[in-house]
């Protein structure tokens, strides 16, 4: 045994690893990404296939059938990709996994970076599989190994849930060695079991509701299920990273560790819960635990004192254990000055390619249906042009439905990344065609899956090991769809995309805008010189004001009235866009004497 200091996503790649794994893949989305990522960099290529799938249904229907090979599969996704694999991890039960199938679900309480805060204890529930709830990076690594025996053992795939802090803390842990496992069997033909035709699909429910009767005796002997017995004044029933904050907030509790969340111990519950005189379920989201508990007949409080929203932090754990009487009420803190200015909204990066389109768009006074990625920060100030924003792939839909409801006077306009269109996005624009829907779809290609730190995907020829891949052309795809109209455009030459955008939105039926250059923080980064501005010509229009730049801001030291703009050297791109607003040509090169674009250009 080696002692190591991880995160716990890397602890979930190495648990995988140690576990005899083969195959891994998923679709990345923060808190899951990292699985991956460091899977790629520990385990030898010939040891394990692992590479990002087009999406999280694509992954998990790769993952069964790779189980049902005979190899053991980890499939990463955040808490709303189970939403798009949900299909088929629904029937997954039934059909079972020969070579053990983990799906590791990341929830994101206090949508750190989400657009909601779903618990998918109950997605785990409700497709009837189990659910193992690790609270720190050595019970990751160890529950992780455990959920594939328990997959092998069982026929069954397992989930295994993280937040938010238990994916992204590090803490130690004591690592085994990589379990050597036989190469897959092979498939092995068995219609009845595999085929979910009704006929069968009926059969192997029966199946299925049986096995879970008999789980329930092994929840109750599962030593991932811990019970501390303290003082018996009060008991916490509790899982996840919320233990850690339990037992830091109210150390004298007796305390009962659910690392199983489904199926439940609950004659290990009962029992607990006769030991003590006052029972407090402490957990993250929604009152799973306490439904549960209350269902058994036991009197039990829970959200009663702790939020259903945002994250367990200790301190939330404190107020809420205050509440409760457990704990003497802090003095409120005294009362901080406000500051002097409010914190700068996230914005866009300093060059990046999705600013200009989104100006564009502004200008037209388009109704735009915008989608998941970096480019969801165009919605807020100085840019401002987005108007809705529901789930991955979903822009494309909902501007075809505002197209059909009717938006007399303005072009509806839908917006999507390139991983995103690939994820998501292409049923939606063939549909569109279909419909002969009147929508412009503007697919913000930056060659990369920008949002969740960089990540390859099938639209670039490299794979996540940095090996050469075949890739997928977004312009032919769009092309046999049926759309006629497909423009592509670079978004650094500020006229062209005008231009283009304005053209495609004046022609009826479907055209697409296909914006193409590389993100900034791309591993490969093509910028140009540095820019500044000639404080002598600039009389502060605030033109480039509107890109939201993080390079751009008020020159406040200058002392003049109206104030100026000064670019930031170190945070400049060199993209040329604040040049081509300029309407004093006051932007250039700091290796020219002119600006390198003409006003002519500006929006």
């Amino acid at each position: 045994m080696s002692s190591t200091l991880l995160s716990g996503n890397e602890a979930i790649a190495l648990g995988a690893y140690h576990a005899g794994i083969s195959v891994a893949t998923g679709y990345p989305g923060t808190p899951s990404t990292e699985v991956l990522e460091y899977l790629a960099r520990i385990s030898p290529a010939g040891d394990v296939d692992v590479e990002w799938a087009t999406n999280e249904k694509v992954a998990l229907d790769v993952a069964v059938g790779a189980a049902l090979a005979g190899a053991r599969v980890l499939v990463t996704m955040k808490h709303v990709g189970v939403n798009v694999a949900m299909d088929s991890l629904m029937t997954s039960a039934f059909l079972g996994v020969r070579g053990g199938l983990v799906v590791m679900s990341a929830d994101d309480p206090g949508m750190h970076s989400s657009q909601n805060e779903q618990d998918n204890r109950y997605v785990g529930r409700f497709a009837g599989i189990p659910v193992f709830e690790p609270a720190d990076s050595q019970e990751a690594y160890d529950f992780v190994r455990a959920a594939f025996d328990v997959s092998e053992e069982w026929d069954l795939p397992c989930m295994l849930r993280t937040t938010t802090r238990t994916s992204h803390a590090r803490s130690s842990l004591e690592a085994g060695d990589r379990l050597e496992r036989p190469a897959a069997s092979g498939f092995e033909r068995n219609p009845s079991k595999y085929v979910m035709l009704p006929a069968f699909a009926r059969r192997r429910h029966a199946v299925h509701i049986e096995r879970l009767e008999r789980m329930r005796e092994w929840a109750e002997h599962s030593p991932l299920n811990a019970q501390e017995i303290r003082s018996r004044d009060v008991g916490v029933i509790t899982s996840g990273i919320a233990y850690h904050n339990v037992r830091e907030v109210l150390p004298e509790a007796s305390v009962l560790k659910l690392g199983v969340a489904f199926p439940l111990p609950e004659d290990l519950i009962r029992r607990f819960a006769a030991q003590v005189q006052r029972l407090i379920v402490v957990e993250e989201l929604e009152p799973y635990l306490e439904d549960e508990v209350r269902r058994l007949g036991i009197a039990v409080e829970g959200k009663k004192w702790f939020p259903r929203d945002g994250e367990l932090s200790p301190e939330e754990v404190r107020k809420g254990f205050e509440k409760a009487g457990l704990l003497d009420q802090r003095p409120p803190a005294a009362a901080r000055p406000a500051p002097a200015a409010g914190p700068r909204p996230p914005v866009l990066c300093p060059g990046c390619p999705h600013s200009t389109p989104f100006l564009a768009l502004r200008e037209l006074d388009a109704v735009v249906a915008g989608d998941i990625g970096c480019y969801t920060l165009a919605a807020g100030p100085p840019i401002a042009a987005m108007d809705t924003c529901l789930a991955m792939g979903s822009s494309i839909g909902m501007a075809v439905g505002l197209s059909l409801a009717g938006v007399p006077g303005q072009p509806v306009v839908a917006t999507i990344g390139d991983s995103t269109f690939l994820h998501a996005g292409v049923p939606a624009l063939i549909d569109a065609v279909h419909r002969q829907a009147d929508v412009t779809v503007v697919v913000l290609d930056n060659g990369i899956t920008a949002m969740t730190g960089g990540q390859p995907h099938p639209g670039v020829s490299v794979g996540i090991r940095g090996e050469t891949l075949p890739r997928a052309d977004i312009v032919e795809l769009c092309r046999a769809a049926g759309v006629h109209s497909v423009t592509v455009v670079d978004p650094y030459d500020l006229a062209a995309t005008r231009r283009a955008i304005r053209e495609a939105t004046g022609r009826r039926g479907v055209s697409v805008v296909v914006t193409t250059r590389a993100c900034v923080e791309a591993p490969v980064k093509s910028r140009g010189p540095v820019y500044t501005v000639r404080a002598e010509l600039c009389d502060g229009c605030q033109a480039c004001m509107g890109l939201g730049c993080p390079a751009i801001a008020w020159d406040t030291d200058a002392g003049v009235s109206p104030p100026r703009v000064r670019i930031d050297a170190s945070l400049c791109s060199g993209c040329t866009v604040c040049a081509q607003l300029c309407p004093n040509r006051a932007i250039v090169s700091v290796h020219e004497e002119v600006p390198a674009a003409a006003a002519g250009g500006a929006l």
